[in-house]
């Protein structure tokens, strides 16, 4: 298909012609990125805890999902293809190993970055180790796993764009489709919604990273007085 000349009318008339496609696609897109990032999530969590209980796990751990992070996202697609097969399920596990690395070690970085004095606290009303973690050390590292999530986020949906190499679905397959048809309104078609559900994610974690960042919170609610007796003289 000849792709000069085209117009943003030309767009707006293919995505209009082609919008149950499209929107079928970008399901898959959201589903593949959801399910890759709960998984890590769900993981993540408990490995960056057992990282703040334990050096040795730490670097254990965090050399594993560093070494998962820096493989090239296509080569690791490639390798669990040919464990796994062609599918969507080869794609999720991909996002899942991929997202580790930020979810786990912004959830031991938050967790070692709760003050002494909390813990501290905690400890003068009789509160129990576990106590401690859920009710003190895990909501003030909230905002530090937040931050992790909205990293893996950001990685993943890009990522999930070279799922039709493996037999994935998702926008990726209008951007390849294009790419094969020298057809620049379906590489547009798929890379525009693609670029734009990156920056909605990446714009609505971090508003939710500041609602849950509690000594944020504590601060803006301090009476003036209260703020004026911390200020340094």
């Amino acid at each position: 298909m000849e792709s000069e000349h085209l117009t943003f009318a030309d767009f707006l008339s293919y995505i209009s012609r082609n919008q149950e496609l499209l929107w079928e696609y970008f399901l898959q897109h959201i589903m593949m990125v959801a399910i890759g990032l709960g998984l890590a999530f769900i993981v993540g969590v408990p490995l960056g805890i057992l990282c703040s209980k334990s050096k040795w796990a730490a670097k254990i751990i965090l050399f594993i999902t560093n070494i998962l992070q820096v493989v090239p996202s296509l080569a690791m697609l490639v390798v669990l293809m040919l464990w796994m097969g062609l599918g969507t399920t080869t794609v999720m596990v991909g996002l899942f190993l991929y997202s580790l690395n930020p979810i786990t070690r912004n959830t031991y970085v938050g967790l070692q970055q709760v003050e002494a004095s909390y813990l501290e606290s905690g400890k003068g009303i009789g509160m129990s180790p576990f106590q401690l973690l859920v009710q003190v050390r895990f909501p003030l590292a909230l905002t530090y796993i937040m931050s992790g999530l909205r990293i893996a986020a950001v990685i993943a949906i890009g990522v999930v764009t070279i799922a039709p190499l493996v037999g994935g679905g998702g926008l990726g397959r209008e951007i390849y489709a294009g790419l094969n048809s020298n057809n620049s309104l379906r590489i547009f078609a798929g890379a525009i919604p693609a670029a734009v559900l990156a920056i909605i994610a990446d714009v609505v974690l971090g508003i939710l990273q500041r609602k849950l960042d509690l000594t944020k919170r504590k601060s803006d609610g301090a009476p003036p007085s209260a703020a004026k007796a911390q200020k340094p003289a």
